[in-house]
Protein backbone atom coordinates (compact mmCIF):
# COMPACT_ATOMS: atom_id res chain seq x y z
CA UNK A 1 0.00 0.00 0.00
CA UNK A 2 1.55 3.10 -0.86
CA UNK A 3 1.64 6.57 1.40
CA UNK A 4 -0.19 9.38 -0.16
CA UNK A 5 1.14 12.83 1.46
CA UNK A 6 -1.72 15.55 1.70
CA UNK A 7 -1.49 19.12 1.94
CA UNK A 8 -3.84 21.53 4.09
CA UNK A 9 -5.22 24.52 2.44
CA UNK A 10 -5.82 26.42 5.35
CA UNK A 11 -2.73 25.88 8.13
CA UNK A 12 -0.32 24.71 5.46
CA UNK A 13 0.44 21.43 7.10
CA UNK A 14 1.25 18.41 5.29
CA UNK A 15 1.01 15.19 6.50
CA UNK A 16 0.85 11.25 5.03
CA UNK A 17 -2.06 8.75 4.90
CA UNK A 18 -1.35 4.71 4.23
CA UNK A 19 -3.99 3.80 2.11
CA UNK A 20 -4.72 1.37 -0.58
CA UNK A 21 -4.84 2.67 -4.09
CA UNK A 22 -8.78 1.89 -4.17
CA UNK A 23 -9.59 3.75 -0.92
CA UNK A 24 -10.85 7.44 -2.16
CA UNK A 25 -8.80 10.61 -1.19
CA UNK A 26 -8.85 12.12 1.92
CA UNK A 27 -11.15 15.63 1.50
CA UNK A 28 -10.14 17.48 4.71
CA UNK A 29 -7.14 18.09 6.97
CA UNK A 30 -6.70 15.67 10.08
CA UNK A 31 -5.37 18.79 12.24
CA UNK A 32 -7.71 21.69 11.46
CA UNK A 33 -10.75 20.16 9.44
CA UNK A 34 -10.31 22.75 6.64
CA UNK A 35 -9.98 21.14 2.56
CA UNK A 36 -7.10 19.23 1.87
CA UNK A 37 -4.82 18.69 -1.47
CA UNK A 38 -3.06 15.38 -2.28
CA UNK A 39 0.20 16.18 -3.21
CA UNK A 40 3.07 14.54 -5.69
CA UNK A 41 5.45 13.57 -2.93
CA UNK A 42 9.89 13.56 -4.41
CA UNK A 43 11.04 11.41 -1.45
CA UNK A 44 9.98 7.73 -3.19
CA UNK A 45 11.91 4.82 -1.81
CA UNK A 46 12.36 1.73 -3.77
CA UNK A 47 13.30 -1.22 -1.84
CA UNK A 48 14.00 -5.18 -3.78
CA UNK A 49 13.76 -7.68 -1.88
CA UNK A 50 14.73 -11.44 -3.24
CA UNK A 51 17.08 -12.80 -5.49
CA UNK A 52 17.27 -11.57 -9.16
CA UNK A 53 18.16 -8.17 -8.60
CA UNK A 54 21.64 -8.38 -7.93
CA UNK A 55 24.72 -8.28 -11.19
CA UNK A 56 25.93 -11.55 -9.70
CA UNK A 57 22.63 -13.40 -10.47
CA UNK A 58 22.12 -12.67 -14.12
CA UNK A 59 25.53 -12.57 -14.72
CA UNK A 60 26.35 -15.27 -17.16
CA UNK A 61 28.97 -17.49 -16.38
CA UNK A 62 32.15 -18.20 -18.36
CA UNK A 63 32.72 -21.10 -20.06
CA UNK A 64 35.71 -22.52 -19.38
CA UNK A 65 37.74 -24.94 -21.92
CA UNK A 66 37.02 -28.53 -22.40
CA UNK A 67 40.19 -30.51 -21.44
CA UNK A 68 41.59 -32.67 -23.88
CA UNK A 69 44.06 -35.24 -24.50
CA UNK A 70 46.00 -32.66 -26.54
CA UNK A 71 45.87 -29.91 -23.58
CA UNK A 72 46.37 -32.13 -21.04
CA UNK A 73 49.64 -33.15 -22.55
CA UNK A 74 50.81 -29.91 -23.25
Amino acid sequence: MPIYEYKCQNCSRIFENFQPLTDEVIGECIYCGAPAKRIISGKVGVVFKGSGFYVTDYKKKEEKPERTEKNENK
